[in-house]
């Protein structure tokens, strides 16, 4: 299939730092209107695209359009903005960065701190905190005020670029899932599936999977996938058993994170689409955090039968993200076999 470089540069460029998905909730809406069934949303902004199957068995795919991002907690007499994190940051990653003020305008700002030269040489030799860095706007103490206020959204500024075979860009998580999610819904636009799907765009999964465990109350689904990037640490200095998956050797199923364990019918049954479909795939278990899965796995009544399709993703949560088009091209593929072949597979315990 042909890569659609301009849909996911355009995905990832869209503002939406959890809690305030408004913009990235558009581009859905707008991208999928003439291409599934029906269309819902409901309170807390989490998107429905729905396509019909030959049965009412429902299956939930959940695709989180949160990013990281920051949120505005004070304003100094000098127009200095102080923030607090919407997510997981490294500090040591905001050094040197630009970001957007979503106040009555986008505003550019630059995340600023004490200059190396006037810093004492205890100052240098210790680890960045978050309370190290303020917001610099380069506007007056008057246009701050005017324009900017407490509560008001901050997002990471930096643009999408290819490099080689990969994609490179802030907010690949959870933007590649967005992505996937829509290329593969609209593959299944004019073909037959066994059972009702709920491609689920969800909101906030960055601050708790809370957008993720309100939709599954709401679909109750029988099935459930999870789509969300993984740690690919294939990296200098990395041990074999620390790299979690590798950049360019497929699409990746995952067995458990520190959230889930997933349904081990749903990871035989992934292993054996991918297999009889000969798509790349590698396996994933990721210790530590956890995705939208877990929401679909358990706040359902009975639970459902769940699992995961990861991205591996290169230097996550920072700005530079990096993903293979190979494994992210795979992943469509493998999503789109795995929600066709449902009825196909004998989901008894075994």
């Amino acid at each position: 299939m042909k890569f659609n470089s301009k849909l996911l540069a355009e995905i990832c460029k869209t503002p939406g730092a959890s809690g305030f998905e408004q913009r990235v909730r558009e581009l859905v809406i707008n991208e999928l209107k003439n291409v599934v069934d029906e269309i819902e949303t409901d309170n807390m902004g989490n998107v429905y695209a729905i396509k019909r199957g030959k049965s009412n068995k429902k299956v939930m795919i959940g695709a989180h359009m949160d990013e990281i991002g920051f949120m505005v907690t004070h304003i100094d007499n000098k127009g200095f903005l102080r923030f607090t994190t919407l997510g997981g940051f490294d500090p040591k990653t905001l050094t040197a960065q630009r970001v957007i003020v979503h106040g009555k305008k986008d505003i550019i700002g630059v995340m600023a701190s004490k200059p190396i030269h006037v810093m004492t040489p205890d100052e240098r030799n210790k680890v960045a905190k978050l309370t190290d860095y303020f917001i610099d706007t380069g506007l007056t103490k008057e246009e701050v005020f005017e324009n900017i206020s407490i509560g008001d959204p901050v997002t990471r500024e930096r643009e999408y670029i290819e490099m080689g075979q990969c994609v490179n860009s802030k907010s690949l998580d959870n933007r590649l899932a967005v992505f996937i999610l829509i290329e593969t819904l609209k593959l299944l636009k004019d073909k037959e599936v066994p059972y009702d799907i709920y491609g689920v765009f969800t909101v906030q999964e960055e601050v708790g999977i809370r957008g993720a465990n309100v939709s599954a109350l709401k679909v109750n689904p029988d099935f459930g996938f999870g789509l969300d990037t993984t740690i690919a640490f294939d990296l200098p200095g990395a041990a074999d058993h620390e790299m979690i998956t590798k950049l360019g050797e497929g699409t990746a199923i995952k067995i458990m994170d520190a959230a889930t364990i997933c349904d081990y019918r749903m990871v035989n049954y992934m292993k054996k689409t991918a297999e009889k479909n000969n798509i790349k795939w590698q396996a994933e278990i990721l210790t530590a955090g956890g995705t939208d899965t877990a929401g679909i796995q358990r706040m359902t009544q009975g639970g459902s039968i769940a699992g995961a399709i990861s991205i591996p993703t290169r230097h996550l949560h920072q700005v530079i993200e990096m993903a293979h088009k190979d494994d992210i091209v795979g992943s469509i593929i493998l999503l789109e076999a795995c929600l066709k072949e449902l009825d196909s597979y004998d989901w008894s315990f075994k």
